[in-house]
């Protein structure tokens, strides 16, 4: 009989938390009574990025960009009407940000200013567009989750070339959240946070996508959030019902198990650091950033035809 060794546990430190002057207090928002139950949340942070050798967050139910120092000194960097999700950087001082409320977004970080970049498909609204990541040739991938889940898997997931065609590659989501493209670029993998699991979905040459299948199921009251990919292959999966990350190896079994310290929900990460080996994880029910340090970096990050960014 096979048995699968039980994965290493280790426990992630705190890195920096939000400063209590940037904390929102007692205040009621459209994210929170749909997200939450109504409750008065002092932030949400998410879409962690590291770039010019600082992290950036976005914080969703107040439409913030908080730029982090490596001495964990926070700014503001932008405040707009909308909530802000995932974000990758394009080029330069710009971000691509995956909005809730308005689709996708374009920050430029010098002038602080947040406007549209795809609103529409076809003058048809998204749902609620949630994560997103780049290939190296330009490709976008972004997941349009919106409310779906169990009872609703209709999220979408599609693909935006450098030419302008919008391919919807997934349409039967329950709740697709996270992705990230496997070392070669061959495979997409996608969170789906209310079905608990993560998706494998091969991408072939001429553009479509087959025999997608379910590559890691987890437990718990909120499944898979954010994704990354490390160097080695190995998936780094953000699991805020458990405040967990898994670490998969290449057949998706769990090797390393990383804890969070401080609150349990654990909603997406990133690669960066002085050598790119500190993950750096959000942790929304106490406004915290954590890190870890990580045997190797993850896998270059690609920005809309930049080529990668990662310092």
């Amino acid at each position: 009989m096979f048995l699968l060794q039980a994965p290493a546990v280790r426990e992630a430190e705190v890195f920096t938390p939000l400063p209590d002057g940037l904390r929102r207090r007692d205040v009621d928002t459209d994210w929170a009574r749909a997200n939450r139950g109504g409750a008065r949340l002092d932030a949400v942070l998410e879409g962690p990025v590291w770039a010019d050798g600082y992290l950036w967050v976005t914080d969703i139910p107040f439409g913030r960009i908080f730029r982090i120092s490596a001495q964990g000194e926070w700014e503001v960097v932008a405040e707009y009407d909308g909530e802000p999700n995932g974000m990758k950087r394009l080029a330069g001082d710009q971000f691509l940000i995956a909005d809730y409320r308005n689709g996708l977004m374009l920050l430029d970080a010098r002038a602080g200013t947040v406007r549209p970049w795809l609103e529409r498909r076809n003058s048809e609204r998204f749902r609620g567009i949630n994560d997103l990541t780049f290939d190296s040739r330009g490709n976008l991938y972004f997941t349009d989750q919106g409310q779906t889940g169990m009872h609703d898997p209709t999220g979408r997931v599609y693909r935006l070339s450098p030419n302008g065609r919008l391919d919807v590659l997934i349409a039967n989501a329950p709740s697709p959240n996270g992705l990230v493209l496997s070392v070669d670029e061959t495979v997409l993998y996608v969170a789906m946070t209310r079905g608990n699991c993560v998706w494998r979905v091969p991408l072939q040459d001429d553009g479509s996508v087959t025999k997608v299948s379910q590559f890691f199921t987890s437990y718990g009251p909120s499944g898979p959030d954010g994704l990354a990919m490390r160097a080695d292959g190995h998936l780094l999966v953000a699991n805020p019902g458990l405040g967990y990350v898994w670490v998969l190896n290449a057949r998706g079994e769990p090797v390393e198990v990383i804890r969070s310290p401080a609150g349990t929900s654990l909603t997406n990460l990133c690669f960066g650091g002085r050598d790119g080996k500190t993950l750096f994880m959000t942790e929304s029910t106490t406004s915290a950033i954590l890190r870890m340090d990580m045997p190797q970096g993850g896998v270059a990050v690609h920005g809309g035809g930049a080529g990668p960014y990662r310092t």
